[in-house]
């Protein structure tokens, strides 16, 4: 399982260290092979085990190329898509064209989602935490049946 949210740094090469207490994990789930591509609906990235995104893909495939709904996700998606793999140091390089969709510089957050992470900047990240916490409140939670009976 993926989870917590993780300060972690942006070396000048783009490369990131992801905690140790992953590697281990990725190393055995998808044998440090990740996939890289961007959230459509917020300015950071989603970090894929291999085996996740093998599943995003399926249902990507089920999509059809001739409606442009469908297509347009296909083409984010899939176009930004990136391999990336863990090197010895449990590093992963993150393409230049991802680092500048999400705004990556040095100061960076690996936040965990159970099966992917997101990689945000700290500065996006502090800004989508507040604009999270002061939307709770307001929130009609029996709109959504997964949430209607959702405690802690």
């Amino acid at each position: 399982m993926l989870r917590g949210a993780h300060a972690i740094t942006l070396d000048a090469k783009g490369r990131l260290a992801i905690p140790t207490r992953f590697r281990d994990w990725l190393r055995e789930e998808c044998d440090s092979q990740l996939v890289c591509t961007i959230d459509i609906n917020h300015p950071c990235l989603l970090l894929f085990p291999l085996t996740e995104w093998e599943e995003i893909e399926r249902r990507l495939r089920q999509l059809s190329s001739l409606n442009q709904q469908e297509r347009r996700l296909q083409r984010l998606l899939l176009g930004y898509a990136s391999e990336c793999e863990l090197d010895g140091n449990g590093r992963l390089l993150v393409p230049a064209p991802l680092r500048e969709h999400a705004g990556l510089e040095k100061e960076t957050m690996l936040v965990g989602q159970l099966n992917k992470f997101e990689i945000w900047s700290q500065a996006q990240w502090r800004l989508q935490i507040e604009s999270d916490l002061a939307a709770l409140p307001q929130l009609d939670w029996s709109q959504s049946t997964n949430l209607r009976d959702f405690s802690l």
